[in-house]
């Protein structure tokens, strides 16, 4: 049965394959493209949706907005994408020959490339959804830090104002706005997107579970909530104090982040709390619903470094002037509780 089914779905792949690219060859050929760009075209039609899904989970995504596929079998695309390259050299104001560009080195992993691609599609096509998408997606990819923040934030604001039922663009600002700690936004941004996605989808209800995870950070819903997930995965009780010679630094609205990040590898926290300042001395939990991303979380990695920061002006990102602790490498499993005395000044 597996085998029937594979081979008509193959061959319903290939027709409409056929009905979609072969008049686009013809055109293609007339206005004097070459060849391989069309082979590029093919190679990333199938290729394209089987990659989606490494590349979210990349940045935090749920695996594609429109299912998830099984993992590729490797092609080469080195010649097509030679004459591509070629091809804008000669036709610099292609801007599909641009967009096909970006597509592809998004599907090889050149998030850097991909992403000066659609920066030529943007030049030439200013209000592209799908370039201004693609150039937030794989800024985000590019960065050590994965943020998405700057000018992928407002070419994501400004294709949502073009195209409100952008799934892509709507995904990436909750995910913006989850990593700034704009829990409460990022939850209704979410909500926007559930109406696009097909009820009972493996996607929906990946979306719908990170709406959870904002909403308990943004205290919308009750924290026990989420308890059943965290049961089944790591847990890390933190206690965490102000060293008296550092009060007198204290500020009104000074916010406290409890985190925990993986010893080597990406710098984005595993698990991050926020709290108000002035609850300090305070007992923090830390476990695998506060991930920034699906894939990265505390049950991820054997050792973590548990630290905590007050910031002055409310920002995650350390700034001159933060007041900062840290009760160095733990094991993830640890039972006992982790204490932390904020007693320097970054």
């Amino acid at each position: 049965m597996k085998l029937a089914f594979y081979l008509v779905a193959a061959a319903m792949l290939a027709t409409a394959l056929a009905l979609l690219l072969v008049p686009l060859l013809r055109e293609g050929r007339r206005n004097g493209r070459p060849r391989g760009v069309f082979a590029l075209a093919l190679g990333i039609a199938l290729l394209l949706p089987l990659v989606t899904l490494g590349l979210y989970l990349h940045v935090g995504a749920p695996a594609t907005l429109n299912g998830v596929a099984a993992a590729p079998k490797p092609m080469d695309f080195e010649q097509a994408l030679t004459e591509l390259h070629e091809h804008l050299r000669q036709q610099p104001n292609d801007a599909q020959g641009w967009a096909l560009l970006a597509e592809a080195t998004t599907a090889l992993k050149q998030p850097a490339d991909a992403r000066d691609a659609w920066d030529h599609v943007l030049k030439l096509t200013p209000d592209d959804v799908a370039a201004m998408v693609g150039w937030a997606e794989t800024d985000s990819m590019a960065r050590d830090d994965h943020q998405i923040d700057g000018r992928a934030l407002d070419l994501l604001h400004r294709a949502l104002e073009l195209q409100p039922d952008s799934q892509r663009a709507l995904w990436l600002l909750g995910i913006s706005q989850f990593q700034h700690a704009q829990y409460a936004d990022a939850s209704a941004t979410w909500r926007k997107l559930q109406p696009l996605l097909e009820p009972g989808s493996t996607v929906a209800k990946a979306v719908a579970e990170q709406i959870a995870n904002a909403d308990a950070r943004a205290g919308i819903k009750p924290s026990t909530e989420p308890a059943a997930a965290a049961s089944t995965g790591a847990m890390l009780t933190v206690q965490v104090s102000l060293a008296p010679a550092l009060k007198d630094k204290l500020q009104a609205g000074d916010q406290l982040y409890v985190f925990a990040r993986a010893v080597s590898g990406p710098p984005m926290p595993l698990a991050v709390a926020k709290l108000a300042a002035g609850t300090l001395p305070t007992t923090v939990t830390l476990s695998d619903t506060m991930a920034m991303t699906p894939e990265l979380k505390l049950s991820s990695v054997a050792r973590v470094i548990v630290a905590a920061r007050i910031s002055h002006d409310g920002q995650p990102i350390a700034q001159p002037g933060d007041l900062e602790g840290s009760a160095g490498v733990v094991d993830t499993d640890r039972r006992t509780p982790i204490a932390i005395t904020i007693d320097k000044v970054h």
